[in-house]
């Protein structure tokens, strides 16, 4: 039986295209999307981030561990008259034009002969959770563009214009487990598979920004880093692995902190909050009962 999607203009069925195979099919799609310029940008999570001293530039050394999860915004691209933005599912605070999307585009389009563009982000991800949703959304749409129009970028030139977007947007290029240091845009492989294991996610009603976290800690230099660490059994990692941020964003956000804490009573290996938050993901043996979570929170399981 042949499978033919349709031109993927209509975005009511773009929508129901992507959720009627989200999430556990979307993968296996993947191959008939590749001509219609979708894209499912994914989030990420920190295990662990040690924030080592503070930069004369203003910004701060640390180093984390990257590890993608399957949460994923849906990206759309087509050729249009001009430049144009709009997006659903979520509402992304900000102007259209201060989207990294279309900052992206305007980058590559110093360089190379782009046509305009027509760019429909569905937000999933969700926003100020310290999962990187808009780093991997701009990630994701430079692949996207070099993919679609042979722009012929090697991962190193993806990868250059991916960190004038953001610290920790160059990962989302390559995509995979990765020790991050210096600003968290200076990457080493990591070997690092948490495949048998179930990660669940639980998103609170609280919004973190990046400058109140990094207001609330102390940079200092780690005795033993993360990427000797994260070879430690994961049933160790409560006692060795921390995250900097917690101590003051969980003084400021009691429900975060119920959150971990919560995570742990249901049996968590590990839990911790991501990046500089507000979402907090457990690591389990076996996928957990959440329940008691989900009215107040949004619980993502098996991520």
């Amino acid at each position: 039986m042949n499978f033919k999607i349709p031109a993927i203009t209509d975005y009511t069925l773009q929508i129901k295209l992507i959720y009627f195979c989200y999430p556990t099919d979307v993968q296996k799609y993947r191959p008939l999307l590749k001509h219609y310029m979708v894209i499912f940008p994914n989030a990420k999570i920190n295990i662990g981030l040690n924030v080592t001293e503070r930069r004369a530039d203003g910004y701060h050394n640390l180093e984390t561990i990257f590890y993608p999860v399957k949460i994923n915004d849906v990206l759309e691209v087509v050729v249009g008259d001009e430049l144009s933005f709009e997006s659903s599912g979520l509402k992304i605070p900000g102007r259209a034009e201060d989207n990294l999307c279309v900052k992206a585009y305007y980058l590559l389009k110093k360089k190379y002969d782009l046509p305009p563009v027509k760019i429909h982000l569905h937000k999933h991800i969700p926003i100020g959770a310290g999962l990187g949703g808009g780093s991997s959304d701009a990630a994701f749409f430079i692949k996207l563009m070099d993919q679609n129009f042979n722009l012929k970028m090697s991962v190193e030139d993806m990868q250059d214009y991916a960190r004038i977007l953001g610290a920790d947007c160059a990962f989302f290029i390559e995509n995979k487990p990765t020790f991050a240091f210096e600003k968290g845009d200076e990457f080493e492989p990591v070997k690092l598979d948490l495949s048998k294991y179930k990660i669940a996610l639980v998103m609170p009603d609280a919004h973190v920004s990046t400058s109140e976290a990094y207001r609330g800690v102390k940079p200092a230099e780690v005795k033993t880093s993360l990427i000797e660490l994260v070879n430690y059994p994961v049933a160790d990692w409560r006692k060795y692995i921390k995250n900097d941020f917690e101590e003051s964003v969980f003084k400021n956000h009691i429900v975060i902190r119920g959150v971990k804490a919560a995570l742990y009573e249901a049996d968590a290996l590990f839990a911790s909050m991501s990046g500089s938050g507000a979402s907090v993901f457990g690591i389990f043996e076996k996928t957990p009962d959440l329940s008691h979570l989900e009215m107040d929170n949004q619980v993502f399981y098996d991520v």
